[in-house]
């Protein structure tokens, strides 16, 4: 067995799994992680970020000029950030996730996306009437979009897709494999495709903040 450096963390190189285990039996603390080290996160270009920020080595940023990211926040493997995104504190993007944000895209504090979620800030016309496609010239495509708010407390939930132009309201819940056209009323949890309500939202989590300071 060898070890290489990975960052600031060592990735031992095995030849054979019966290596491997010897390894983690004598060596019960060693975590191996793809996340950027501080170090590394400076050198990305992100607009602005804070502390406890954590985003995968495989995840794409193709704006980082235009991404900001607040506190405690996690963004998973093989997730794609690009054009203008904003993004709270305690916010968890998992892996992925998609975050298309030519006409922005702002996630609030204490919300998050579950797996393979898609956000779009602009879609192409569909009807026939025009070309699609960012290889067409613009003047023959028909893209429209605007702004997406995923306010605070809100949850999406794994393979749902969000449309252009709407605000997921404070404390909403998207149920697993939606599709969200338009926008959404706070504390409520909806499901479907389109998505609609299906039952008010508890707001104790909302409480739960005040517990943050003390752990």
């Amino acid at each position: 067995m060898s070890i290489r450096f990975l960052g600031h963390f060592l990735q031992p190189q095995f030849t054979d799994n019966n290596s491997y285990s010897r390894f983690c039996l004598t060596n019960p603390h060693f975590i191996m992680t793809s996340f950027y080290t501080d170090a590394e996160l400076k050198e990305l270009g992100i607009k602005s970020y804070g502390k406890n920020v954590m985003i995968s080595r495989k995840c794409c940023i193709y704006s980082p000029q235009s991404l900001s990211i607040g506190n405690n926040v996690r963004i998973d493997d093989f997730c794609i950030l690009s054009g203008n995104i904003s993004i709270g504190n305690y916010v968890h993007i998992s892996a992925y996730c998609a975050l298309h944000g030519s006409k922005g895209i702002e996630i609030r504090s204490h919300s998050g996306c579950s797996a393979r979620t898609t956000i779009y800030s602009a879609i192409d016309d569909f009807s026939g009437d025009f070309l699609i496609g960012p290889m067409h010239p613009e003047l023959l495509t028909n893209v429209q979009g605007g702004k997406v708010i995923i306010d605070e407390f809100a949850q999406i939930g794994a393979n749902c897709v969000i449309f252009p132009n709407l605000t997921i309201g404070e404390g909403a819940a998207i149920g697993a494999m939606s599709l969200v056209r338009e926008s959404v009323e706070p504390w409520t949890i909806n499901v479907g495709i389109p998505s609609h309500i299906i039952k008010p939202r508890s707001k104790k989590c909302k409480d739960l903040v005040r517990e943050l300071s003390s752990i």
